[in-house]
């Protein structure tokens, strides 16, 4: 007897969640896999030994009480492949703690693959920023808030992008100091795209930026548009920043440079890059650095469809309101049954956030002038220790003008991290000396593996035959 069509959902964040849901509401078997112990994602971020049933979210307890959704926690998918049916795929998974020797070992078929995997900060590189103490702000914020611990007594906040303001005011709870915000932008212009903002959904997140700046400015902390941290000193860890004023260009004003000292943490975050390695593995195309989806979030693929940040950041609402049009669009496509009336008003919402979304991008664009901040020695790549200088000469000097090339001649995004934290920057400051893009400036986002693997863990394959119930 032929079993019953089943969704797989990569991601239990807004996007990830909703689309469970709206698959399950339609009658569909659904697996909701994801890396967290509870459901909420980034976003929805739960504090350590929270008791369960009574304080559940009400995202996370709606997902609990639907009977068709199967939540595979503490999971993490490694790789796809295409399943034994057209428009399936084999999900290979890993499920328990990650530094447990023999994780339970996982393979499903997916009749239906729904991608939700987010995103991850983008951290733009300078000198010492490879000093300890120097964290992204979603790292910060999910210490403080997964954790109750701080990054540092006394803290600088530093980049762009409105993300800034509650990683600032997460580190003042869990009891740090925080001596400066400097945000490289220019959040005024916000003004420009204020009727859009209002008329799109903006004023939820207005608003809640409005309390965050309240809760900074009772705190006395002091937040200064158009500078930045260009530089972090210390021996052995960070001890003193630099801070500058930027021009438009995002170029150091001559002149306007002061040293920040002591500073024991130097919380950085300049916006956030969506997570493609499953994606890209799945063949899905990918323009700009984001998964590009048709007006029901299917991609280029048949039988695959992508929704929250990993389609472009908007934000918790937008994503949420994309991952319940995706799993519409998943159930409908196995089952054959439509629900237009909540097809119709899920699009409304994701249209509304996209239009947010970019504004939001034209108010908090990644400048060009951070590339003249990088010094002969400045660390690109942290992992294998290459410098701008090693890079530029690979560019100039070697003839490298393909990532992959550039990955085999100076080493960049070789190293532990495969990319994942200097592979966009590299590819920016290839661009910048070649002129143009590199051809394959996604070549650090596509790999065979998607996490790391144990070798023992290969060798045992799965707990079995790939599951087809």
């Amino acid at each position: 007897m032929t079993a019953p069509p089943r969704v797989v959902v990569v991601g239990a964040g807004p996007a990830g969640a909703r689309a469970a849901l709206a698959a399950a509401r339609g009658g569909i078997r659904v697996v909701l896999v994801d890396g967290e112990p509870r459901v909420g994602g980034q976003y929805h971020r739960h504090p350590p030994a929270e008791p369960a049933p009574r304080r559940l979210h009400p995202l996370e307890r709606s997902v609990v009480a639907q009977p068709r959704i199967e939540h595979l926690s503490r999971a993490t998918v490694w790789a796809l492949e295409a399943g034994p049916r057209p428009g399936s795929h084999l999900v290979h998974l890993q499920q328990g703690p990650a530094d447990a020797a023999g994780r339970t070992q996982r393979t499903l078929v997916a009749d239906a693959l729904v991608l939700c995997t987010g995103a991850y900060d983008r951290v733009l590189p300078f000198p010492g920023w490879e000093l300890p103490g120097v964290v992204t702000a979603g790292a910060a914020r999910a210490l403080a808030v997964g954790q109750r611990t701080a990054v540092g007594r006394r803290v600088v906040v530093s980049g762009t992008g409105p993300f800034l303001l509650p990683a600032a005011v997460s580190l003042l709870t869990a009891g740090s100091r925080v001596a400066g915000v400097y945000e490289a932008g220019k959040p005024s212009r916000w003004l420009r795209n204020l009727p859009a903002a209002l008329r799109d959904g903006g004023p939820a997140l207005l608003a809640e930026l409005a309390s965050y700046a309240g809760a900074l400015a009772r705190h006395r902390v002091p937040c200064r548009s158009r500078r930045a941290v260009v530089a972090a000193h210390g021996d052995g860890r960070v001890e003193a920043v630099t801070v500058a004023r930027l021009d438009a260009r995002w170029d150091v004003v001559p002149g306007s440079e002061r040293v920040i000292a002591p500073v024991d943490a130097l919380c950085v975050g300049y916006g956030f890059l969506p997570q493609l390695e499953l994606p890209l593995a799945a063949g899905c195309l990918v323009r700009d650095g984001r998964v590009v989806v048709d007006a029901r979030q299917a991609t280029s693929v048949p039988g695959v469809y992508a929704a929250g940040e990993v389609t472009g950041v908007a934000g918790p609402v937008t994503a949420a309101a994309e991952g319940e049009l995706a799993g519409l669009a998943a159930a409908a496509d196995l089952s054959g049954a439509r629900v237009p009336a909540r097809e119709a008003a899920a699009a409304a919402r994701v249209r509304a956030g996209r239009r947010f979304a970019a504004a939001l991008e034209e108010t908090y664009p990644i400048r060009e002038g951070w590339r003249s901040r990088l010094t002969e020695d400045t660390l690109v790549c942290r992992c294998e220790e290459v410098t701008y200088g090693q890079l530029r000469d690979a560019v100039t000097d070697r003839g490298a003008d393909a990532m992959r090339t550039i990955k085999l001649t100076c080493r960049v995004g070789l190293g532990a991290c495969q990319g994942r934290i200097c592979g966009r920057n590299a590819a920016d400051l290839v661009a910048g000396l070649l002129g143009r893009p590199p051809a394959d400036a996604l070549a650090t986002d596509r790999r065979p593996l998607a996490h790391p693997v144990r070798l023992g863990d290969l060798a045992s394959g799965p707990d079995g035959p790939p599951a087809t119930c």
